[in-house]
């Protein structure tokens, strides 16, 4: 019976805590600390992002009105604005980020079996990159323009269950392409991108893996037409060519043949060149797993509007990064309790039900199911029967 239990603590439950004491120990996050452990830390980080909580103030004065909740909810030490600021400043952020990825192996393993629109039994990942924007006088550290400053997300996502796979943040002025030389390709894995990544040394490596790409081809690429196969336009194919590569350095960082694809987008009246390496699947399929890639796109959108990550609780560069990977924590958790529980509620609804119900004491079933739960063993023989 969960009934003495807040519902924070019962999704804090679904944590694996001794991975997060692993994570601890890689960076010696315990070293000289008697009180306000690095778990406090994330449980306290947590929440905010949870409660959508404004600042370390708000945070401190909402943690603190609930005092006598505090260590049922697993805090164990008193809750203290500077205390916080302090610890997102100096405990290392990769403490957050390991433990993140320890979550996303989780949950990648219980949606490996969803659907995303095309039926395929290779993995299919997306590539992408979203730029934060920083107010240069408070991230000096950051400065991307002449008055701006900005750090970038770039991403890995696999396409079943909108699981980001591997998150790396860098300066703002970083380019995308750079993302290519820290994966190792995964054979037979399917990798879509968009023009940014267009870089024919770096997608050798791909072929090479041996894995597939598919990308945009850019208006001044110079191609070799070696022969066509034929098309059904009605599918919005216009040809299916294979092709080399003309100009010298994209020829030689790319000597052997690719696929070229011209396709006619009719929802948005647009004509689109598409370049792939994957010789096997048709020409609409590779049209559809394009648009696909888009679904990255909505989890960057997502994220910005729903976690706490356009408003940061410290300017450096530590506890920005802190905030981060706490934040993409509470994502992946949700994701994993929305499996494990068979919740048809969406991820949004999930966490507006968890912003309201926090220090609740009920089964978490019953605070996010639509339907009536009821509680083993609730019913009491003893008490008087109102109505026959």
């Amino acid at each position: 019976m969960n009934s003495g239990k807040t519902i924070f603590s019962q999704l804090m439950d679904y944590l694996p805590s001794h991975e997060f004491r692993r994570c601890v120990d890689r960076y010696d996050g315990s070293y000289k600390l008697k009180q306000f452990s690095c778990w406090d830390q994330f449980l306290c980080m947590a929440f905010a992002q949870l409660t959508y909580r404004e600042s370390l103030r708000d945070i401190e004065a909402c943690l603190r009105s609930a005092g006598s909740k505090l260590y049922h909810m697993g805090i164990r030490s008193r809750v203290s604005r500077n205390t916080l600021a302090n610890a997102n400043q100096v405990r290392d952020w990769r403490i957050y980020a390991d433990f993140a990825q320890v979550l996303i192996r989780i949950a990648r393993e219980l949606y490996i079996d969803d659907r995303f629109g095309v039926e395929l039994k290779t993995t299919v990942y997306a590539l992408d990159a979203t730029i934060i924007d920083l107010c240069l006088s408070l991230f000096p550290w950051a400065a991307f323009r002449k008055s701006k400053g900005a750090i970038k997300l770039h991403t890995l996502m696999d396409l079943r269950g909108n699981i980001p796979s591997i998150i790396v943040i860098t300066h703002g002025k970083v380019h995308d392409v750079n993302f290519l030389d820290q994966l190792v390709f995964e054979a037979g894995a399917i990798y879509l991108m968009d023009r940014g990544y267009l870089d024919f040394k770096r997608l050798h490596k791909i072929t090479l893996a041996p894995a597939f790409f598919v990308t945009r081809a850019r208006s001044n690429c110079v191609f070799k037409r070696l022969y066509s196969t034929p098309t059904d336009k009605s599918t919005g194919v216009l040809s299916d060519q294979i092709v080399t590569l003309i100009s010298f350095y994209p020829h030689k960082g790319y000597p052997d043949k690719l696929r070229r694809i011209r396709f006619h987008d009719k929802d948005n009246d647009k004509r689109l060149v598409f370049l792939t390496n994957n010789f096997t699947l048709s020409a609409p399929v590779i049209a559809q797993l394009y648009r696909s890639r888009w679904q990255v796109e909505l989890f960057f959108k997502w994220i910005k509007q729903h976690l706490r990550i356009k408003a940061f609780y410290g300017t450096t560069e530590n506890a920005l990064k802190t905030q981060i990977w706490i934040a993409i924590s509470i994502y992946v958790l949700v994701a994993i309790v929305k499996k494990r529980l068979h919740l048809e509620a969406s991820l949004y609804r999930i966490l507006q039900i968890l912003s309201v119900t926090i220090f609740e004491k009920m089964p978490l079933l019953q605070a996010l199911s639509d339907v009536d739960f009821k509680e083993p063993g609730s019913d009491h023989c003893n008490q008087l029967t109102l109505f026959d």
